[in-house]
This record gives structure tokens, sequence and C-alpha cells, in this order.
């Protein structure tokens, strides 16, 4: 009985040193961290269009984007099938792709922020519910990623005033996957995927209402790094609103044309002098 007893007592006393070790790794001081909870929606300066990837110019070749000729093109290519009715060059349109990085932090739907010492996760559901785990745990780059839309993203904890609080968290993400486009204009990043991104995020010094993300694009469709401010405000009525977009989508891809499903279920054109319908993409009915 006393062996019996001992052994109980042994794997209890194990047991509870294991829930202590787990439970001292999931507290942190999180008085050390700014308070990024709630939920955050894009702040849209009046410059007219829907939002850019520069949010203080106009969308569009207002962006006046430091693209190269060959991607100039693509923009333009972008924006004129747009004015006819296309879609353009924005695929998380009638093709319901993510938006995937850098485009996303655009916050077209509500964003979310969860801090935790080795990972800030971003979530914020637009297109599809997009998932970024910014790693801030000192890892270094791992040797084999599958790309994706969101990439990979690693990050620090920045204490600018030198008073042990952090303020700032600097991320850089790579291994990213496309087609990606920066806004619904169809702003281009290159064929070859290699973009990185580099942010900034920290509330801004004189309005700390505003949450700011400095967002640097490396990408070779562009002449030299492309930097953006993008600035968001805590909204507090906390409503989530879900977003699905093959759900709520009113456009129809058949073949190489978009189209759109009217309200009597009818399909529509969506630009002038557009083609019917392929018929091999129908299958037939009766005899």
């Amino acid at each position: 009985m006393q062996k019996s007893a001992l052994g109980i007592l042994t794997r209890a006393a194990a047991l509870a040193a294991a829930l202590a070790a787990t439970t001292s790794a999931w507290a942190f001081d999180d008085a050390q961290y700014p308070d990024f909870s709630g939920q955050w929606v894009g702040v849209r300066p009046p410059v007219g269009g829907q939002p850019g990837f520069d949010p203080t110019k106009p969308w569009g070749l207002g962006q006046q984007a430091p693209l190269t000729l060959e991607y100039q093109k693509v923009l333009e290519a972008s924006v004129a099938d747009q004015a006819g009715g296309g879609q353009g060059n924005w695929p998380t349109g009638a093709d319901c792709l993510p938006p995937g990085m850098p485009a996303m932090m655009t916050a077209f739907q509500a964003m979310e922020f969860i801090v935790l010492p080795e990972t800030t996760y971003v979530r914020i559901d637009h297109a599809h519910d997009s998932h970024r785990r910014i790693y801030t745990d000192g890892r270094d780059w791992p040797k084999d990623v599958e790309p994706s839309f969101m990439g990979y993203s690693i990050g620090r904890w920045i204490d600018r005033n030198h008073d042990g609080h952090f303020t700032t968290l600097e991320a850089e993400t790579r291994f990213l996957r496309g087609p990606r486009a920066l806004d619904p204009a169809g702003m281009p990043t290159h064929a070859d995927n290699q973009s990185i991104v580099k942010e900034r995020i920290y509330f801004d010094q004189s309005d700390p209402k505003l949450l700011r993300d400095e967002i640097t694009l490396i990408d070779h469709a562009y002449t030299r790094p492309w930097t953006v401010l993008k600035s968001y405000r805590r909204d507090p009525s906390l409503v989530w609103q879900e977003y699905y977009c093959s759900g709520d989508q009113e456009l129809i891809k058949i073949g190489k044309e978009t189209y759109y499903r009217g309200g009597d279920d009818n399909l529509m054109p969506t630009r002038k002098d557009q083609p019917p319908p392929d018929l091999r993409y129908f299958k037939k009915t009766g005899n």
C-alpha cells in the first residue's frame, strides 16, 4: 500500500509540475505590449475610387506607382478593362482568390490582432478567412516553405522609448505565391512572386487612436522599394461580419469571360459587345 501511495503521489507531483510548466509558458506580461485588441477598420482618405495601395492617392494610374515599363502596361490594361466592365488584374473579384500580402493589410473588412509572446496573429475575413502569423520567437528563415498568399512572416518587438514597454512591431514577409494584385484597380506584383514585404506597426504618437502600418514592398515589377502608410481606427461596435466570397458572388466566370447574374438568375454581360457564353461549358438536357 505504501509503495502504491508513493507512486500515486509521485505521478501527481509530476502532473502538477507539467501543468505549472504549461501555465508559465502561456503566461506573459501583456502590459509590456501595446494594446492592439479590438476590431480595426481601415481609414479611407477622401481621394475617390476604391482603396488604392497608397491610401493617400487616387486608385489606378493616380497612384503614380514606381512601376517598370512592362508592369506599367499591365496596370494600364487592367484599368482599361475595368472601364469597359471587365475585372482587370484583380483576381479577388470574380476568381474569389485571397488578396494576399500586402493587399490584405488595406483591411477591406474588419481586422483583428492577437498578440502573444511568440506569435502575433492577424485575422481578416475578406474573400477568404485570411490568417497571418508573425513569428516573434527569434527564429531564422526556414530553408523550405510552401509559398502562400499570406506568406511567411518573421517579426520582432521594438521598445522605441527604452522604458521597458514595446511600441512597434517590425515584420518581414517572404515566400509569397500568386496571382496577387495590390488593390482593386489591379496594381500588379511581379509574376516571379519574389516579393518581400517589410512592415512597422505602431500607434501614431500625435493621435494614439490611430494604428499605423508602414509597408515597404520590394518587388521586381517596381523600379525601387515602394513605401506607403496605412491607417486603422478601432471600431467600438465589435460586430464581426462574415464574408463568404463564393456565396455572395454575383459574378460568374465562364471560360475566359465574366458575366453578371441578375436578380432573375439570368446571365447578363459585364461589358459592351461581350460575346455570349460558350455553350461548351453547359450540359445539354432533354432530347
